[in-house]
């Protein structure tokens, strides 16, 4: 387990400091068109490289690698997420935090816990696919009967403890998850995602501390600043009773901003896995 335990930073510039620093380091000089040379003693680009790169100022951005009190343009963040080769996503992310450091520190607030409404539990009942409804930091909060079946006994754990991210980092998970490694890193993506939008939650704070505490593995994620959007992906999972299924899942939004997510698994028709899935829903069924 980590010595020191990761705690989120409530200043946005540092944030911001910490992201530019994480994609400076892991951009090599020939991503970029520059020639290393031979007496290269940094394995990434340095400040002032990327600084050039973007046409800015090599203090300007020292500063911002700094965390110190600079605001700047949307002109300069596009200009730094094309010298980094940022995806979309990391650029949003970018927009984002830079927006946090402008903002004048906001006082407590109350926060009212995630709930799912009535309608929402009558959906679940009646769906043949596997559901979830997820909640903003990962904690799953309702699923549709079938997921109650692949999902097995993390059901019967506390609602505390039901989250996506402590269940594939269980020292067992690697048994029903045989690509858990790629999920767990896409899961702290979004989960990094989620958390920056409101750094001062307390669901969040208190479970990157827990995880931070608990794995490795899931401190040197968070370390890494990646980001990621729930939208859809892949997961494989090798069930005891049917074997392996592969499953698509979509995201959607539901009422509320920001809200839950309702996470819908499929296959494609008349697939192997529709199949096994076919079986499981009717192993359900019979039980």
């Amino acid at each position: 387990m980590t010595d020191a335990p990761l705690a989120l930073s409530d200043d946005p510039r540092r944030e911001l400091a910490e992201f530019l620093r994480t994609r400076r380091t892991r951009l090599r000089p020939e991503d970029v068109g520059l020639v290393p040379g031979p007496r290269r003693r940094v394995a990434g680009l340095r400040r002032e490289e990327l600084a050039l790169l973007a046409g800015v100022s090599a203090d300007y951005y020292q500063r911002m690698e700094q965390g110190r009190d600079v605001r700047p343009s949307d002109q300069v963040l596009d200009a730094l997420a094309r010298a980094l080769n940022f995806s979309a996503e990391e650029s949003r992310h970018l927009h984002s935090l830079a927006a946090a450091a402008r903002t004048p520190a906001r006082r407590p607030r109350s926060y009212v816990p995630e709930e799912v409404p009535d309608t929402t539990l009558r959906l679940l009942r009646t769906m043949t696919s596997p559901a979830l409804v997820v909640g903003r930091f990962l904690d799953v909060l309702a699923w549709s009967p079938l997921a109650g079946t692949l999902l097995g006994e993390f059901t019967q754990q506390p609602q505390a403890d039901r989250n996506l991210l402590s269940l594939l980092l269980h020292p067992e998970a690697d048994r029903t998850c045989p690509e858990r490694a790629a999920t767990v890193a896409e899961l702290t993506g979004m989960l990094r995602t989620q958390v920056t939008a409101d750094p001062g939650h307390p669901r969040a704070v208190q479970l990157v501390g827990e995880l931070a505490v608990r794995s490795d593995e899931f401190a040197t994620l968070w370390a890494r600043h990646d980001v990621e959007e729930p939208t859809r992906g892949q997961i494989r999972v090798d069930h005891p009773l049917v074997g392996e299924l592969n499953l698509d899942w979509d995201a959607y939004p539901m009422p509320g901003t920001p809200g839950p997510m309702l996470i819908v698994c499929t296959t494609p028709e008349d697939s192997p896995d529709a199949d096994r899935l076919h079986l499981l829903a009717g192993l359900l069924n019979s039980g």
